[in-house]
């Protein structure tokens, strides 16, 4: 059995694409690297070191869509063309679909209907704190989508990439007074230059789960309790793993 973990970044920024990551295990995969987390509860330097033992753990990759598209298209569509992506670099790279289970975190499917062939998509509130694949595909992404902001920095410093990633800072609303909108921004996204801070969360509630539900998580409950992302679809109590 193949488990392939799936999570977003970038949804609610203002600038940059979004981008999807995904980590496929199988049934053998060895236990969890240590450390590993929902990417939102991790320093960048901690998720900058863990890539490379996420990568030898498990088989990743990140499917990102622009601006342009979310523009377009709109956010639901965009996510669905990046996660599409991301699943056709890992079949690119060896991995089987066939009886393979993407586990997506969040609320609602957005991505079967953009896949080239269908797999089954189990979704999961707060899947990216109780499966150790989809920890690892938030904290590749993550990652991916961080370096390049930073990168785009040095070419238009003055809307602080750098420092907010694409969200819509303080900082970045200055800039975007001050200079107008980069070819990178979500256009549509932008009705006007918000004065009110709107940064990048530590952490990324789910916005259809009751309020009740939404209490910034322990570090206890920050830890995947599925090891290898498998035990999720076996029938084991991820309280006791």
């Amino acid at each position: 059995m193949t488990v392939i973990g799936c999570d977003e970044v970038g949804r609610g920024a203002i600038a940059g694409p979004v981008a999807v990551g995904v980590a496929a295990v199988t049934i053998a995969v060895g236990r969890m690297p240590s450390g590993l987390a929902d990417s939102k509860l991790l320093s960048p330097a901690k998720r900058e070191a863990l890539v490379p033992r996420l990568e030898a753990w498990a088989t990743t990759a990140v499917g990102m869509a622009s601006a342009d598209l979310v523009d377009e298209q709109g956010i639901v569509t965009a996510l669905g063309v990046a996660g599409a992506r991301g699943i056709d670099q890992l079949v690119a790279a060896g991995i089987a679909l066939d009886g393979a289970v993407v586990v997506l975190d969040g609320s609602f499917d957005w991505l079967s209907r953009a896949l080239r062939d269908p797999v089954d998509v189990l979704v999961r509130v707060k899947a990216d704190r109780d499966c150790a694949s989809v920890a690892a595909a938030s904290v590749v992404a993550k990652v991916r989508r961080d370096a390049l902001m930073v990168a785009a920095h040095e070419e238009a410093p003055h809307y602080a990439w750098a420092s907010n990633k694409g969200y819509g800072s303080t900082e970045h609303y200055d800039g975007i007074r001050a200079a107008g909108p980069h070819a990178l921004h979500r256009r549509s996204w932008l009705h006007r230059c918000d004065p009110v801070v709107e940064v990048e969360p530590l952490f990324e509630l789910d916005e259809d789960v009751p309020s009740g539900d939404n209490a910034v998580p322990s570090a206890h409950d920050a830890v995947p309790s599925v090891d290898d992302g498998v035990r999720l679809l076996v029938g084991a109590d991820p309280e006791r793993s």
